[in-house]
């Protein structure tokens, strides 16, 4: 994260060194310290339940069957990771393992998560748009092909910053700060990198493949009186907003520490305005590892009726053993229509 870089800010000369000049810049008062803490765990706490209930649902009743529930699937293991980081982004990191933890479930689940809302996209924009050329693209082998290559892209993006991520000491209060720790002769090329691979893939790359495919999606939506595609979707739509709007504003402060970089944005005023952006941008982003649970409550329908049949069957299991269990499957099969989207 470039949480790291929020207290003290050191100005590229452009010779590929920095100078001297230097803005420390207050780490703010205790009562926004707590506030940020109890945010971290409120959101921890509802992000690992909501993700967790979403994943069983699809693995217990949904059954995968194409690619939009793959990639629903996936999206909740990546919120769920992200979501994992969050005590250990709470406080200042006892060890060098759980700062080294922090950064890679954070740069996991951010660039996986953006990924996966992209393929959402494309996914969303090959049924409506294409509905009978794509539909040997968008089977089940399909869906977990292309999850397995964004897993592997992201993994590969995230190593570097993970094997970069350290402790920084205060030699005042002996407490301790995780943040990269790049080789001297090479920090700005490293800084540089990180903040080229996090505004291109956020950006410069998913956000208009986003928005062309929804611009697309809409065209012909507006020409169809078909509820079905208007359901269809509803869902995923909100969820790739619900993103842009978490996402973005992090990935605008990323831009601005890249001007900064460039010796354009280089004031102390700047800097400050920067650091306190920053600390907004990454509650709103983090905050984004519990929302989708609570989207696909109250839009996705089929979620809704899948997660009452699995508790109803849960707690009917309880009371009259697995023969029950098995009757009210077995109904439920044979008399209940089954949906592909959600």
């Amino acid at each position: 994260m470039n949480t790291s870089e929020n207290e003290s800010y050191i100005y590229y000369d452009g010779m590929n060194d920095y100078n001297s000049t230097s803005c420390d810049q207050d780490s703010g008062p205790e009562s926004t310290s707590r506030a940020r803490l109890i945010l971290c765990y409120l959101m921890f706490c509802l992000g690992l339940l909501g993700n967790i209930i979403v994943i069983w649902v699809l693995l217990r009743h949904t059954k995968l069957k194409n690619m939009t529930d793959v990639c629903l699937l996936n999206l909740s293991l990546s919120d769920l990771i992200l979501a994992a980081s969050l005590p250990l982004f709470a406080y200042d990191s006892p060890s060098i393992a759980s700062c080294k933890l922090m950064t890679g479930f954070y740069q996991l689940g951010f660039y996986s998560g953006t990924l996966f809302v992209t393929l959402m996209s494309v996914d969303r924009y090959l049924a409506i748009v294409h509905a009978v050329a794509a539909m040997r693209a968008r089977t089940l082998r399909y869906g977990i092909t292309a999850s397995i290559t964004i897993w592997i892209i992201s993994i590969t993006m995230a190593i570097p910053q993970v094997v970069f991520a350290s402790l920084e000491i205060d030699e005042y209060d002996n407490s301790s700060q995780c943040q990269p720790f790049y080789p001297e002769n090479r920090q700005y090329f490293w800084k540089m990198w990180r903040n080229f691979c996090e505004n291109t893939i956020g950006i410069f790359v998913c956000l208009p493949i986003m928005i062309f495919c929804y611009l697309k999606i809409l065209v012909v939506l507006s020409r169809s009186r078909n509820s079905k595609k208007h359901k269809a979707v509803k869902l995923i739509f909100t969820i790739v907003c619900i993103f842009v709007v978490c996402w973005v504003p992090y990935n605008i402060t990323v831009f601005l520490q890249t001007l900064q970089l460039l010796n354009i944005l280089n004031t102390c005023e700047a800097s400050a305005s920067i650091s306190t952006a920053m600390s907004f941008a990454e509650i709103i982003a983090l905050s984004h590892c519990c929302v989708n649970p609570v989207i696909y409550a109250f839009i996705g329908e089929k979620f809704r009726k899948s997660l009452s049949k699995v508790v109803n069957m849960c707690l009917r299991d309880q009371r009259g053993g697995t023969h029950s269990l098995r009757d009210t499957t077995d109904k439920e099969t044979s008399n209940t229509p089954v949906r592909s989207e959600y």
